[in-house]
């Protein structure tokens, strides 16, 4: 039998058919992908197959094969730097929800989960949720930020999942594709699949006031059929993101503002970093690459893990 994996749970894999039959399935013994060295071999979103077996007259389903994925979304394992956590696999879009404060979304967060969704060939939209708390400083910038992405060719939307301000607008965009939401605990995932499906009726809780962190509420990805002829994948908060296997010479390609120029570097395998005659450093001088973006860059290159394990509130 062949089904689409909905849900995760590290030992079990609920996996439903085209029939839309729905089995609980796990593997056995070592299960590893070549090339991959992952905590979770399985993701929601792989389609895979399975025979049925019956224990206790228990039915459940054994996976002995999954297809060959158009992409995944990946991460470092934060406890097992050596390894790697697949999010979700077979992805149409994601949507990175970003909150200014209640919880803060830093930038070099931001970065690297574009840099990991454009190493993989997964579009991503950005979603500035809760505009509807901000005040006029905080809108402003908001205003910067969607700026300084919308420059290098991504999609910003400001959302209220609050208000239904532009829910419409991201369901649009859902239409017929798979969809992961991810971002920092807190920063209003569920609220937002909840408005734009109510009856999803997915938990949520409110921020942690002590430590301005969201609390999670989805511990595992979840995809769920929408009544649009859509699917979602809710995903775990998550706290850092650590790119994955990307030797240096290759980040830049990644930064859309930096692999336009790095043809008119004078050296072929420039770094940018402090190369004579470098088309990158020279727009930053000039103020057509955004620091924020560029001190990313150098993060990323120069391995500064601690940057994707920490958050403002883990400083205060």
């Amino acid at each position: 039998m062949t089904g689409l994996v909905y849900k995760s749970t590290g030992s079990w894999y609920t996996v439903k058919t085209d029939l839309g039959h729905v089995y609980e399935c796990r593997i056995k013994g070592k299960f590893r992908i070549k090339g991959i060295k992952s905590t979770n071999p399985i993701a929601v979103g792989d389609m895979v197959d399975f025979e049925l077996e019956t224990n206790n007259n228990q039915e459940s389903g054994i996976i002995h094969k999954i297809h060959d994925r158009t992409n995944y979304i990946v991460r470092k394992s934060v406890n097992l730097s050596k390894q790697t956590h697949i999010i979700a696999a077979n992805l149409d879009q994601v949507f990175l929800m970003i909150t200014i404060n209640n919880p803060p979304t830093l930038t070099s967060f931001i970065d690297r989960f574009l840099v990991t969704a454009n190493a993989y060939s997964i579009k991503t939209v950005l979603l500035f949720n809760k505009i509807d708390t901000y005040d006029e400083e905080t809108l402003l910038e908001v205003k910067y930020l969607a700026h300084v992405y919308r420059k290098i060719g991504y999609e910003c939307i400001g959302v209220s999942a609050k208000t239904g301000k532009n829910v419409d607008k991201v369901k649009a965009l859902m239409r017929d594709k798979v969809s992961m939401f991810s971002g920092h605990s807190g920063v209003g995932k569920s609220t937002l699949v909840n408005a734009i499906e109510p009856a999803l009726n997915i938990k949520t809780k409110e921020i942690s006031t002590q430590h301005m962190q969201g609390q999670h509420t989805t511990t595992f990805a979840e995809m769920f059929d929408l009544s649009f002829d859509a699917k979602i994948i809710d995903t775990p908060g998550i706290k850092g993101f650590g790119v994955v296997d990307m030797d240096k010479e290759e980040v830049g390609d990644y930064f859309p503002e930096i692999f336009e120029l790095k043809q008119d570097c004078k050296f072929n395998n420039c770094l940018h970093i402090q190369e004579p005659k470098c088309a990158v450093k020279k727009a930053l001088d000039n103020d057509e690459i955004t620091f924020s973006r560029y001190r990313s860059y150098l993060q990323i290159i120069e391995g500064e893990d601690e940057h994707y394990r920490t958050d403002n509130w883990d400083n205060q």
